[in-house]
């Protein structure tokens, strides 16, 4: 129903816009230069305030609503079952949703019955108003603006300032969001070290990591929290993935953008590309049933002892998987790099290779160090193959041969574990937070080069 509201009020904005603009070709009769604004602009004028209306009306109303009808319904469950927990409240109110909206519920009886009758009866009506009142509010605010149409009526003016005000919330809701998840990393990380009594050298320096291993009454070992492993084995991998994608990424990079032909360079930049668009589970799988057996049968054949899941195995295929990252974006840069730089270094006797190598090369560095910090984020977010292929015990080992986990990894692993969210959360998000701060220096790292070479060559 929600969606056929969303249709609903966008074809009352649309009516609207043919309606005033029709209106506005009649109020200028003969000579429409009179208008201040031309038709459109006034159809437009009308199309953003029906939309903005009613868009807000369907969200405000649908949000208080269903927040009234789960508390009036809450209240309602408290009364009758007062011995309850306000947890099992909460898992009485579920059922009830189910029965209402017709699925299987964990429990069923005459109460939850009843009241699944009743709250079903009530969201229909939630849904009619909120429906009558997007529309509705949406149309009056439509026949607002017909009202509005007339010779000396800033229609463009008007219009102009509504999207520059949806224009400004876009960003600031970009921006709070931010915040928003920020703060949330630092407060649950504030409580992580409360936690623990503020020992933040066991988690900077330890190397043992089992958060949830002996929790009592929810306080945390302060000798189980080491992070040590966990960065060492997502370093260790996105370096082995990097040593993969960089090199192969920009050389194909430079071939495509120098040396390719256009047939050649009209194929083979899809087909590289193609590398992009598959998911990372086939790329776990791949490393989990291919690469990681052909290492370790390798391995063994030259008499070394290779683990059934490796960092040389993730790392590989992690490397593979970001090769079109940085291959494409090199090969725009540098095609960016201007031909006079070029065709100078050309006219003073240089060859193809010394040309990319002392000046293609530094004038596309900006772009080209972009290219890997993408690729660096790209590896150290990454999970499934880190699952598949390098295994999640903390391991911490300097040998790529063996079993070890990352970050993220144990991030997963905690969030959807059995373990008491509230326990659970501060490992996780105090693990993130770490990994925002590391991304937030290299990305700072990157603009200092960024900036120092592109005043050199802009």
């Amino acid at each position: 129903m929600l969606g056929l509201t969303i249709l609903l009020v966008a074809g009352l904005a649309v009516a609207f816009y043919i309606l005033a603009r029709a209106q506005a070709i009649r109020v200028g009769g003969e000579n429409l230069a009179e208008l201040h604004s031309r038709p459109a602009y006034h159809g437009l004028y009308s199309l953003l305030w029906v939309a903005i209306v009613g868009y807000a009306l369907l969200i405000v109303v649908a949000l208080l609503w269903g927040a009234y009808l789960d508390y009036s319904f809450l209240e309602k469950i408290r009364t009758a079952l007062p011995d309850m927990r306000p947890i099992e409240h909460d898992l009485v109110l579920s059922d009830v949703k189910a029965i209402a909206a017709g699925t299987v519920s964990s429990a069923t009886d005459a109460l939850r019955e009843q009241l699944g009758r009743a709250y079903a009866s009530a969201e229909r009506l939630r849904v009619t108003g909120t429906v009558l009142l997007a529309l509705g509010g949406g149309a009056l605010a439509g026949l607002n603006t017909l009202r509005k149409v007339s010779v000396p009526f800033r229609a463009r003016n008007r219009s102009e300032n509504i999207i520059r005000g949806l224009l400004w919330s876009s960003s600031a809701i970009a921006v709070l969001t931010t915040i928003g998840i920020v703060l949330s990393l630092i407060f649950e990380t504030i409580s992580f070290f409360n936690n623990i009594g503020w020992r933040v050298d066991k988690f900077l320096f330890g190397t043992r990591w089992s958060p949830l291993s002996g929790v009592q009454d929810g306080m945390l070992d302060p000798d189980k929290v080491g992070a040590v492993p966990l960065f060492a084995g997502t370093l260790m991998i996105t370096a082995i993935a990097m040593l993969v994608a960089v090199p192969i990424g920009l050389f194909a990079a430079i071939y495509l953008s120098d040396f390719a032909g256009p047939k050649v360079r009209a194929w083979a930049k899809p087909m590289l590309e193609i590398l992009a668009g598959i998911p990372t589970v086939v790329y776990g799988f791949f490393a989990a049933i291919t690469v990681a057996p052909f290492i370790r049968s390798t391995g063994e054949a030259m008499g070394l002892s290779v683990a059934s899941e490796s960092a040389l195995a993730a790392g590989v295929v992690m490397g593979i998987m970001i090769i079109p990252f940085i291959s494409s974006l090199s090969d725009d840069v540098i095609n960016a790099v201007p031909q006079s730089l070029r065709d100078g270094s050309y006219g003073l006797g240089a060859t193809k290779a010394e040309t990319i190598r002392q000046v293609v090369l530094p004038a596309a560095l900006p772009g080209i160090v972009s290219a890997i910090l993408l690729g660096v984020s790209r590896a150290v977010g990454e999970t499934m193959i880190v699952v598949m292929a390098a295994g999640q015990g903390a391991n911490l080992t300097a040998n790529p041969l063996e079993a070890v986990t990352t970050v993220t990894v144990q991030i997963v692993m905690l969030i959807t574990g059995d373990t008491e969210a509230s326990t659970a959360a501060g490992p996780a998000f105090t693990l993130g937070f770490t990994l925002f701060l590391i991304t937030l220096l290299l990305n700072i790292f990157a603009l200092r080069v960024v900036r120092k070479y592109r005043e050199m060559y802009d």
